[in-house]
């Protein structure tokens, strides 16, 4: 016997067990027949106010839609995750963070601000974090690839827009205080770490 499932319960159930947020298009294709963009956003209002007051929250992303834990548990619930977090090099964030601030950036504009080469490891990393990309060449010799940060780098880290970026006096150990005078600070392999935790900690 097949059980009838509501809409509210099918995308609730997509959206709590996709890691990738999702579309509204996606989701009124999960119903048969789909649903109306209308009824959509009732679903949505609906599952918003039940997961209200909650650890996890339903937000709408540049991404799309998904399920994110709460401010106030993320940084209880921190340690938890700690075992199983990506962990970047102080090379790869600070590389990040250059390229944040600055953008867009060639590779010659970040190892001019560091004061020591970038590795092609720094920058593969993050680019297969989703978090860069190249989005132009510039107009001098040789034409060398403009870097930005994407889409993905402001939901994952939960930032409505790189207006919303913090000064970078806030970010702690990440970055010097001031990212236009970083001084040398040794080759790639330096043995500090962080995590996309952290990172997202910091940010908020």
């Amino acid at each position: 016997m097949n059980e009838r499932i509501s809409p509210d319960a099918l995308i609730e159930a997509a959206l709590l067990t996709q890691v990738e947020p999702l579309s509204e298009k996606a989701m009124r294709e999960l119903c048969v027949p789909p649903l109306s963009q209308d009824k959509l956003i009732d679903v949505l209002s609906n599952l918003k106010t039940r997961w209200q007051n909650r650890a996890l929250q339903l937000v709408h992303t540049h991404e799309g839609w998904r399920f994110q834990i709460a401010q106030a548990a993320f940084e209880r619930l921190g340690s938890l995750q700690e075992q199983r977090a990506p962990r970047y090099s102080r090379a790869v964030m600070e590389t990040l963070a250059i390229i944040a601030y600055q953008q867009p950036v060639t590779r010659g504009d970040i190892e001019g601000i560091r004061g020591v080469a970038v590795s092609q490891n720094v920058m593969q990393t993050l680019q297969d974090r989703g978090w860069i990309e190249v989005i132009g060449h510039r107009d001098s010799v040789g034409k060398p690839s403009l870097w930005a940060t994407t889409v993905r780098f402001l939901s994952d880290l939960n930032i409505g827009s790189l207006e919303d970026l913090p000064p970078l006096t806030e970010l702690g150990e990440l970055i010097l205080p001031d990212i236009m005078d970083i001084p040398p600070i040794g080759d790639e392999d330096d043995k500090q770490t962080e995590s996309v935790e952290e990172v997202r900690l910091l940010l908020n």
